[in-house]
This record gives C-alpha cells, sequence and structure tokens, in this order.
C-alpha cells in the first residue's frame, strides 16, 4: 500500500471515532474550518476548540493547573457575565484562575509540503488569579475588568478566525491551480525533495512536526489547553 493509500485509511479510521471532547461536538465558529480542511484528501483534525473562557479551581495545594487534578468551575465559548463568574467562584477551595484561551486546532498532514501551507503564530491568551486557598485575592470591579478584557479577546479570536478560514481557502486554491498546471513528473519530484530535505536535517526523527502555537503551554488532551494550529506530518513508518 502506497503512503497516499495509507494515509486516506488512516485518515478514514480517525474521523469515525467518536468525538471524546467535554462537549461532544465541534465548536459552531470553526465547524467551517473544519469541514475545510476534512474535505480536503492531503488534511483531517484531530481536535479542535473555536476559543473559551474559563474558570479553574487548583485545589488548596497550588500545584500547577493539570486536567486530572483541577476543578472546573465554569466553562464557555460565548462572552460571559460578571454574575456567573462570582456564583462560580464561591466554589473555589484553593487558587482560581480566570482564563482565556483562543483557538487551537490540530492537523494531520500527508506531507511536509502539505503542513507548510497553515503556518500561524500569535499570542491571544489571558490568565488571571483571582483567589488563594479559596479567598478572593480581588475586587468585583477588578473582576468586570477581566471580564470584559476576555469577552474582548473573544470577539477578536472570532474575527482571526474568519480571516484564517478566508486566507487558508484562497491558499488552498491557489495550490489547486498550481498543481493541476504543473506537469506531473515535476510535482513528484518536488515533493520528494522537500520531503528527502527534511529527513537530512532531522534524521533521527521518524516524522516532521512543524508546531505552532498561541501559547507556550502544555496540550491538555481532548480539552486543548494549548490554543495554537498543531500541523503533524503523516509518519513514514506509520
Amino acid at each position: 500500500m502506497d503512503r497516499s493509500a495509507e494515509f486516506r485509511r488512516w485518515k478514514a479510521q480517525c474521523l469515525s471515532k467518536a468525538d471524546l471532547s467535554r462537549k461532544g461536538s465541534v465548536d459552531e465558529d470553526v465547524v467551517e474550518l473544519v469541514q475545510l480542511l476534512n474535505g480536503r484528501e492531503q488534511f483531517f483534525t484531530t481536535s479542535s476548540c473555536a476559543g473559551r473562557i474559563i474558570l479553574l479551581d487548583r485545589g488548596i495545594n497550588g500545584s500547577e493547573v493539570q486536567k486530572q487534578n483541577c476543578c472546573w468551575l465554569l466553562v464557555t465559548h460565548k462572552p460571559c457575565v460578571k454574575d456567573d463568574v462570582i456564583v462560580a467562584l464561591k466554589k473555589a477551595n484553593g487558587d482560581a484562575i480566570l482564563k482565556f484561551e483562543p483557538l487551537v486546532l490540530h492537523v494531520q498532514c500527508r506531507q511536509l509540503q502539505d503542513a507548510q501551507i497553515l503556518a500561524v503564530r500569535s499570542t491571544h491568551g489571558l490568565e488571571v488569579p483571582l483567589t488563594h486557598k479559596g479567598k478572593l485575592m480581588v475586587t468585583e470591579e477588578y473582576i468586570n475588568f477581566l471580564i470584559k478584557i476576555a469577552n474582548q479577546k473573544m470577539e477578536e479570536n472570532k474575527k482571526r478566525i474568519e480571516r484564517f478560514y478566508n486566507c487558508l481557502q484562497h491558499a488552498l486554491e491557489k495550490e489547486t491551480i498550481s498543481m493541476t498546471s504543473y506537469p506531473k513528473e515535476k510535482i513528484k519530484e518536488k515533493n520528494n525533495s522537500s520531503y528527502t530535505h527534511k529527513k537530512k536535517r532531522n534524521p533521527e526523527k521518524a516524522c516532521g512536526k512543524c508546531i505552532t502555537e498561541e501559547n507556550n503551554k502544555e496540550l491538555e488532551n481532548d480539552d486543548h489547553d494549548d490554543p495554537g494550529i498543531s500541523v503533524t506530518i503523516f509518519p513514514e513508518d506509520y
């Protein structure tokens, strides 16, 4: 079986699996973006989040926020209001943190050349501690101020998603036109050259990775705590 056939099989297998995210479905604001990528034979998405405002309680030991040992007091993919945050904060027993996390999208790519079209880099997050050992450390006025900032970031994030979709759609259309007007022999030669060059730069790795992120934090599995675009090249030895 050639690499293209293997990638198609892998893609079909992954896309047929159940959505294990907390919501259980793709966020409304990224549905078209996900469909655009999954509709192309050289891509498929493995996880996504359109952006969210969350309130986390790290617990009384003040440990680093991890999926398995923190309490989710509030999560919304839409703008939020102060009253909802105040009510949620009453449940905090440790160090509660208000966060805004922008778009995150993880994409599997058939080869290096396909991944290069998705390069994105930005910083658009927010993370502010509100309580310590269950005690509120800021005023309600400051909380209201933070919520306004988080909501503004949410609106800007939505605009960025739309711009990214339009730019990606244009780039893919341009690539399609280029591919259809370029001799197949030259395309094959160019693809092989790109992949070989990547292997020479990283001979110790079986696959290449091109990862661009909104924030430099570790991904929280299916809940996507690391905003940005993550692109993984189809491994040669899959």
